[in-house]
């Protein structure tokens, strides 16, 4: 298994519901915690990654600050269509410091997955770092 959550894996952000040129969505992928997409407020956000083609997805761990409510889609199509739910999350304040939320899954298949942040702790969310441990579909 590796790290399916970096641009360096080919991996993209196909959409994302806001964009700051300062703190573009690409840096959830860049393997740099000091770099993050900062959203422009209002809810729910979301953003979507896109593997070059279907992976098995062990194990999805966010880093990010400000989010409540998290929920993660997976979509096998093509294009980043037809996503099913795969699981939510509630998350804690933490008072300033970065949270981090690790979704263990069993051996889901995907092309595409969706992150929608339903609420957040305040106006704006972060999201910093994104790992995604898992290897090719043998489909």
């Amino acid at each position: 298994m590796f790290d399916l959550g970096l641009s360096s894996a080919g991996t993209s952000v196909s959409l994302a519901s806001s964009s700051d040129p300062k703190f573009p969505p690409e840096n959830i992928i860049d393997g740099n915690s000091d770099t993050f997409w900062l959203s422009t407020g209002m809810y729910p956000q979301e953003f979507i990654v896109s593997f070059a083609s279907s992976m098995n997805v062990n194990n999805v761990k966010l880093t990010c600050h400000n989010v409540r409510r998290l929920a993660l889609e997976k979509s096998i199509q093509n294009s980043p269509v037809e996503f099913e739910a795969v699981r939510e999350a509630s998350m804690e304040g933490t008072d300033g410091e970065l949270q981090t939320h690790e979704f263990n899954l069993s051996d889901i298949s995907a092309q595409h997955l969706k992150f929608r942040i339903e609420s957040g702790y305040n106006h704006f969310i972060s999201v910093h770092e994104l790992h995604i441990d898992g290897n090719a579909s043998r489909m």
